[in-house]
């Protein structure tokens, strides 16, 4: 490809022969008469190109089924609007080739036809639109009225929405960019991905400007940005913890709430998309005019290089425009009917997220829309995977969840998607919508199971341990089948949404009134226990216990059959001070306290999960790839994997139905499905995992012959700071002391 000077040569040239101005200019704000040339239907988007002629320019195709007339809006940096009409329709895609538009220049759409929302025609040329497939954002959404396609202040407001408004919304709100769509060699060619296998996988589930907000390892200017999360300070921690995959919350441009604007607020998560293949612009240090796509690459590069995967929290199941009362930004302009679900009066969405409105996946365009922004973010933007929001609402094949729907039938045979991490958020909020183990082959799940059980059985909630046997040994009752593995259960006790892991053992109660909703937002099963006092306290006894609380609940985590995914901070003791619904706290409620990590109990929570972190990747018996069948796989009846009440014996059937705050878990090294890259026998060393939540110490007799001779401690979560190397040996068969609310990582040693 020709140098940018080359390429603005070509096009002053051939705009000097067509007797029209020179080339429109992002940067520059020049204006020309804009001639239009066919161009060509695909690919979506703007694509700037060299054509065979020599004439540098850009293609602009969008697909608007129904529509009446489109016509392409070019802004300069003053932001003086200029348009040209697309003439050409094929199947559906208006397109043309201007030449002289060059990589910088913002623009938009104009989407003309019926206003009928009756029937869900909400055509509105009146409204600028973004285009659907631009690779970058410019400008902030607002949402004053003009921005709305009907008139929101309308006197009978049960019809506002059936009332146009012709007020020009192009003053107000963001333009795509045209960006250069080919990264250049010393940006992006010399990449590796790391490819790490699912079952080695440890995730890590991070905010882009919350995680370096506040580093101060980071320069000012680079922190909450994606160059702020490429730089070598915040690296750093993520490699001393160990984790292989960063998880990032939602990077797709997105927008602010009107509810939150008029609080004062924003919203800090990003669950509220409106741009499916731009970066979201806040997030760039570099500026916004096409250059934070090159610096999301840089940061992809730099994790990579490091050994970390990077994978995205995508919301495809809705958008930002909301229901028939939200903005007209982007799809509700260009095709209501063709991009969103709609009830059997058309006026109103059917909402299956919560959010106002469901994209209409089985529409082959609404299809297309997703998988191409999924492999554009692949193959041109280089991340590994993806975590999909409500993803049971992709599922939807016309109301019910259908797990033979075309998305997942799309993503199952798709050379390149296929081959990609793939994680659902298997709920929505719809009828039918929760799909726990229900995924198909290819797909892990978020299993909120796991996090439940968990939870209740470190405050003490559990009925019995049925349930917590399952989870901590990879839930074989939900995953167990279609040649599923341990691994398609994504292990978690917190997420983003709801109390931090501090929290969960700090607060009984969510304390949300920063959000400025009356407390009532946010999930009241918090499944906490704040250890006899709500919030801070001064009380020493009780910061101790909520520290071993804290080790315990790790320790379980890491110790699990099963990907792990930790929370960003909670290896270091972060507080949202009781907040368990912080999307619109873009602040010190949300933003990483680095200086945790100069305290010295909050230093010994990072170094304890470091070690467990480490421990999984040494030993393959904490991170099996196929199920534990519990059988005697040898002539000492020794199974690989066996449980084990306080008295040493061997759980019974009626163990499992009792209550139980002691149970061991021993897992076998000698009998590991699989074998390694060179076709041996996967070999390892044993362990007993001992879980006692009872609130005095136990006696535990330590299992014997065939399981062991003698156990040496590894970890033990009674003790704040854990021994560099293991304690002192226990021979089997004898008594052992297990602190009150302890966990005890043993390793057999003969």
């Amino acid at each position: 490809m020709s140098s940018a000077a080359e390429q603005e040569a070509v096009a002053g040239a051939v705009a000097a022969e067509e007797g029209r101005p020179a080339v429109l200019n992002g940067a520059r704000g020049r204006v020309p008469g804009v001639p239009v040339r066919p161009g060509a239907p695909v690919p979506l988007g703007a694509r700037f190109r060299v054509g065979p002629d020599g004439v540098a320019g850009t293609n602009f195709a969008l697909w608007a089924g129904g529509a009446e007339a489109v016509e392409l809006c070019l802004f300069d940096e003053r932001g003086k609007e200029t348009r040209a009409k697309l003439t050409e329709l094929t199947h559906e895609i208006w397109h043309g080739f201007v030449p002289g538009v060059m990589p910088g220049q913002r623009y938009g759409y104009r989407v003309h036809g019926r206003w009928d929302p009756w029937t869900g025609a909400r055509w509105n040329p009146a409204k600028l639109l973004l285009d659907p497939y631009a690779r970058a954002v410019d400008g902030d959404f607002t949402l004053p009225p003009e921005v709305y396609g009907h008139v929101r202040d309308w006197p009978q407001q049960h019809v506002a929405d059936t009332v146009r408004d012709e007020r020009d919304s192009a003053p107000y709100v963001p333009k795509g960019v045209v960006v250069h769509d080919d990264a250049p060699d010393d940006e992006w060619q010399d990449d590796r991905r790391p490819k790490t296998p699912w079952a080695d996988s440890v995730i890590y589930e991070l905010h882009v400007r919350g995680f370096t907000k506040q580093h101060p390892g980071v320069p000012e200017e680079l922190r909450g940005t994606y160059a702020g999360l490429a730089h070598p300070a915040a690296i750093e921690h993520l490699v001393k913890l160990g984790v292989t995959a960063v998880e990032l919350l939602p990077v797709h441009q997105f927008a602010h709430e009107d509810h939150l604007l008029r609080r004062g607020l924003r919203n800090y998560w990003g669950y509220n998309s409106i741009g499916y293949f731009a970066p979201h612009a806040a997030y760039a240090a570099s500026g916004t005019t096409g250059q934070q796509v090159g610096e999301f690459r840089r940061m992809v590069r730099a994790l990579h290089a490091a050994g970390i995967e990077v994978i995205l929290d995508v919301v495809y199941n809705h958008t930002a425009e909301a229901g028939e009362l939200g903005p007209t930004l982007s799809l509700k302009g260009v095709d209501n009917r063709g991009y969103y679900r709609l009830q059997a009066d058309a006026r109103r969405y059917a909402d299956y997220t919560g959010c106002g409105n469901t994209l209409h996946v089985v529409q082959p365009q609404v299809l297309r829309l997703i998988t191409d922004s999924l492999r554009y973010w692949v193959t041109e933007m280089g991340v590994d995977g993806f975590r999909f929001d409500l993803a049971a609402a992709l599922a939807r094949s016309m109301h019910d969840v259908d797990m033979l729907s075309p998305f997942l039938a799309v993503i199952a045979q798709d050379p390149v998607l296929r081959r990609v991490k793939l994680i659902a958020e298997p709920w929505d909020v719809g009828s039918g919508g929760y799909q726990v183990g229900a995924f198909p082959p290819l797909w892990t799940e978020w299993n909120d199971r796991y996090r439940d059980a968990v939870r209740d059985f470190w405050r003490g909630a559990l009925p019995d341990v049925r349930d917590l046997g399952y989870r901590l040994s990879g839930s074989s009752d939900l995953y167990a089948w279609g040649g599923r593995r341990p691994y398609a259960s994504v292990n978690f006790v917190t997420a983003h949404d709801g109390f931090t892991l501090r929290d969960m053992v700090s607060y009984e109660r969510k304390h949300n009134e920063a959000n400025g909703e009356g407390n009532r937002d946010g999930s009241n099963d918090n499944r906490s226990w704040n250890c006899g006092a709500e919030g801070e306290t001064d009380d020493e006894d009780v910061l101790a216990l909520r520290r071993r609380q804290l080790r315990n609940l790790l320790s379980t985590l890491l110790l699990s059959t099963g990907v792990p995914m930790l929370v960003a901070g909670d290896e270091m003791g972060r507080t949202q001070r009781g907040n368990n619904n912080a999307y619109c706290q873009d602040n010190e409620i949300s933003w990483l306290d680095w200086g945790l990590l100069e305290e010295p109990g909050w230093k010994a929570l990072f170094e304890l999960a470091s070690r467990l972190i480490a421990l999984r990747h040494r030993h393959p018996v904490l991170r099996r790839r196929a199920f534990f069948s519990g059988r005697p796989h040898s002539a000492d009846g020794l199974r690989d994997l066996a449980w084990f009440t306080a008295r040493g014996t061997e759980m019974t059937e009626a163990d499992w139905y009792a209550p139980a705050a002691t149970l061991g878990m021993y897992l076998s090294g000698r009998d590991i499905p699989g074998r390694d890259e060179r076709g041996a026998q996967i070999l390892d060393d044993s362990f007993l995992v001992v879980l006692h939540t009872g609130h005095r110490p136990v006696d535990f007799v330590l299992p014997g012959t065939p399981w062991a001779r003698r156990y040496e401690v590894v970890v033990d979560t009674s003790r704040e700071e854990q021994e560099r190397e293991p304690g002192a040996g226990h021979p089997a068969g004898t008594e052992i002391t297990v602190p009150e609310r302890t966990v005890l990582l043993l390793r057999v040693a003969g």
